[in-house]
């Protein structure tokens, strides 16, 4: 029993299809989970916390206070405890709520503590669903790597008919079974991870840099960690929080300094993604202080080859499986497969600056992996988070 044992925070705003949470409830219960109801005032007025107090065996978390004893709810503790959260139904208010950090309810402070997983269901009517008010939100929830459940189409409490319902109980739950199984399937697998772009000084101010933000290594690294693995993530200069789990952060600058770290913890590893946009060159000379612009004339400053992350880990790579990407503008699929075979990679995950959704500081990407197999798979563009989830797919199946 996949569920047993887990402990689910399901919240629930104030939809019409609330009636369905009971059900999803008793499912999750009848599986063995632990289950903690948190309400919206207004989701009150469709179910009452009585009915699910009894289904779950707990009371009901609404207001921050109880009425007549007192006792403070900490949505901190709810964060903490919660291996998932599950919104069901999510209305727009509770999304809007969601994606701008509104935390006024228990149902949103909670979603702004909790540390693990976040799915939602959204249900509203048709024309809400569509609007771009809440397409933008669902937007913004993706990127924040929150799973979307999409609603169905179908007659909605208005009696028109469109995209607007909330998915059955029963397939939430088969989603929430899925969720826990690749949580469990890189189990004792170590994964090294590098992120975010080098930094090469020329002075104690300035540097030669990329616009790298770490976003896509940072979701690889977060993706992993929810399947199980243990992750050492080396981050370039980026300001992106650790993902949650079994992250070990190591902060470096210059590409020698992501080398070094690399090199003392590849071998422990099982797999290696190399998703750092490290600078190929560097200066040659570092001056001690400020250069000082002068009165006339140029400055030429000679630079020198940094080393090559990839390769070097490629010849010492034994039986590990190792990733690289490639980041091109012409002759894309030649120059990735020729980086793949230079370097001695497994696979390679290709991105073309030409295309408007890929590329440094978005959110999305849009990607076509390579294997050494010679197999090529393109996706369509989407969240770096469920880039991520594709290429570690790619990486372990079977």
């Amino acid at each position: 029993m996949i569920l047993k044992g887990k402990h689910i925070v399901l919240g629930i705003s104030g939809g019409i299809a609330a009636y369905k949470s009971a059900t999803l409830l008793r499912l999750l219960v009848k599986g063995g989970a632990e289950v903690q109801v948190v309400m919206t005032p207004s989701g009150k007025e469709f179910i009452t916390p009585v009915t699910l107090s009894a289904l779950s065996g707990k009371p009901v978390v609404s207001e921050f206070f109880t009425a007549n004893t007192g006792e403070w709810h900490s949505h901190v503790d709810l964060g903490l405890w919660a291996d998932l959260m599950v919104i069901a139904p999510a209305t727009a208010s509770t999304l809007g709520k969601m994606a701008n950090g509104i935390a006024d309810n228990m149902l949103i402070t909670t979603y702004l503590s909790a540390k693990e997983h976040v799915m939602v269901a959204p249900s509203m009517d048709l024309d809400m669903f569509a609007s771009p008010s809440t397409q933008r939100n669902l937007a913004l929830l993706k990127a924040d790597g929150v799973e979307i459940i999409e609603p169905k189409s179908g007659e909605l409490a208005s009696h028109l008919v469109g995209k607007g319902r909330m998915e059955e109980p029963e397939e939430i739950v088969r989603r929430i079974e899925a969720f826990f199984s690749r949580c469990e399937s890189l189990g004792g697998k170590k994964v090294l991870v590098t992120a975010g772009p080098t930094y090469e000084n020329i002075d104690p101010v300035r540097f030669i840099g990329n616009y790298s933000s770490g976003k896509m290594g940072f979701a690889l690294a977060g993706e992993l960690a929810r399947r199980g693995a243990e992750v050492t993530l080396v981050a370039g200069p980026c300001s992106l929080p650790t993902p949650p789990g079994k992250v070990s952060r190591i902060d470096v600058v210059s590409a020698k300094d992501m080398l070094s770290a690399c090199e003392a913890h590849f071998d422990d590893c099982d797999a290696a993604i190399l998703s750092a946009a490290v600078a190929d060159y560097r200066p040659e000379v570092c001056a001690e202080s400020k250069i000082k612009r002068e009165k006339e004339g140029d400055m030429e400053m000679r630079l020198v080859r940094n080393p090559d992350i990839a390769s070097t880990l490629g010849k010492r790579k034994g039986n590990r499986l190792l990733v690289g990407f490639a980041l091109e503008t012409d002759n894309e699929v030649e120059n990735a497969l020729g980086k793949m075979e230079r370097k001695n990679l497994d696979m390679i995950v290709l991105n073309s600056l030409k295309d408007p959704e890929a590329g440094f500081n978005k959110d999305t990407n849009k990607i076509t992996i390579i294997r050494r197999d010679g197999e090529q798979m393109s996706f369509p563009s989407k969240s770096k988070q469920e880039v991520a989830g594709d290429i570690v797919d790619c990486m372990f199946r079977q």
